[in-house]
């Protein structure tokens, strides 16, 4: 085999260092993780409100318990629950939810930020 094929199957492209940037770095990580847990999380939130809609029907149907929902938007999915419960119109009048998931977001915004504010500029 020729080395210079061989050479250039593993030689870095520029497309390629994007990719490597955001796997290597703990922020692409975060970023990653919070783009596929907010997708996740809605599309449970839909998932579950078609299987509220069929349970109406049939008794037989099993929900996701309210815990796995306000779990999911706990480790980081609080925006795609937010947007789950506006676009399918679920859970928007449980006060946990109605409330609780609002504030979930608040506190991922707040606590990073205050940490951020402490680490960075007060200390």
């Amino acid at each position: 085999m020729n080395m210079t094929l061989l050479s250039a199957a593993y030689a870095p492209e520029a497309h390629n260092d994007f990719i490597w940037a955001v796997v290597g770095s703990p922020w692409g990580l975060l970023a990653i993780w919070l783009l596929l847990i907010n997708i996740i999380t809605f599309l449970v939130f839909g998932a579950d409100k078609l299987q509220a809609k069929r349970k109406e029907k049939k008794d037989t149907v099993r929900r996701v318990p309210e815990k796995n929902l306000l779990l999911l938007a706990a480790v980081g999915g609080s925006v795609g629950a937010l947007l789950g419960m506006k676009i399918f119109r679920h859970k928007t009048l449980h006060k946990a939810f109605k409330f609780g998931v609002p504030l979930i977001l608040a506190l991922q915004i707040i606590i990073p930020f205050g940490l951020w504010l402490y680490f960075a500029v007060i200390r």
